[in-house]
């Protein structure tokens, strides 16, 4: 069947060939593994977007497939984990997007009032099995590298470090394992989320003077040894043997050469970008 003629603006074999799949595509948990270690090495994460003053609300198909695979930028949650809700739909999988609420780095964890919902991660079902998926290949620095069981605490290893769900607050919290502590990253639900909620969150991350995509820079890339994390002028690499290399670059034109030469980034097109980035190297 070509499946390419069901969601308008997916172009499977361009979105294979962006992110390097040479797989199978089959619903089955091997093509999910394959698509999901491929799409978090292939696209990374930017905020290049909403850090210029380009909201982002437009979250069909042919819009993600226009700057993600064909203009090869990368982006944030609502586009890579919409992306990769298009893509597997279009393999035969059901695919529920879940919104998040994101407790990651902050002081006080989940002991913290409650913050926005304002990430997007998925569950996925493969046919003929009981039990769902997480997914989510849009979380940056701490993004999932493999499918995960959604099912409450069970320790699940994954290329760069384990992880594991618990039930929290009537509904669950995603935890990462950072050396000997488990860290909470974000909670959610498993209430699929309409598209005009997506919008808004998208809207809102991408728009709000306080968004840390709009007063920040920030880039993540993930290799097969290692995670990369760009924050302003300060490049860290988190290896999977512990070890931890930082850079801090002098000016813009050094971040920009690293947006492009770590992370291929496509700058083209995105105005005078190395003026924006010096105003934010050090936030």
């Amino acid at each position: 069947m070509d499946r390419q003629l069901r969601t308008p603006g997916i172009d499977l074999a361009a979105y294979f060939d962006r992110i390097g799949y040479r797989g199978k595509a089959e619903p089955t948990y091997e093509t999910l593994a394959g698509l999901v270690a491929a799409h978090v090495r292939g696209i990374p994460f930017e905020n290049l977007d909403p850090l210029t003053g380009v909201p982002v609300f437009d979250l069909s198909a042919p819009a993600l497939a226009a700057k993600l695979v064909a203009r090869r930028r990368g982006g944030y949650c609502y586009e890579q984990n919409n992306l990769m809700r298009y893509v597997l739909s279009e393999l035969g999988f059901d695919v529920d997007p879940l919104g998040a609420r994101v407790v990651w780095q902050q002081p006080e964890g989940l002991a913290a009032p409650s913050p926005a919902e304002t990430h997007l991660a998925l569950a996925v079902r493969i046919p003929g099995s009981q039990t769902p998926y997480f997914v989510d290949v849009g979380f940056g620095g701490q993004t999932l590298t493999a499918p995960i069981r959604l099912v409450p605490d069970e320790v699940q290893q994954t290329p760069h470090e384990p992880f594991r769900i618990r039930e929290h607050g009537g509904g669950y919290v995603l935890e990462s394992l950072i050396g000997q502590t488990w860290r909470p990253l974000y909670t959610f639900g498993l209430t699929p989320k309409p598209m005009i909620d997506m919008q808004v969150g998208s809207w809102y991350v991408s728009t709000h003077p306080e968004s840390m995509f709009i007063i920040g820079l920030s880039a993540a890339t993930v290799t097969d040894d290692a995670r990369w994390n760009l924050r302003g002028r300060n490049l860290t690499g988190h290896h999977r043997d512990g070890g931890t290399e930082r850079v801090r670059f002098d000016d813009a034109a050094q971040v920009c050469a690293a947006l492009t030469d770590r992370f291929g980034v496509d700058l083209t097109g995105l105005g005078d970008v190395e003026a924006r980035v010096a105003q934010v190297l050090d936030s």
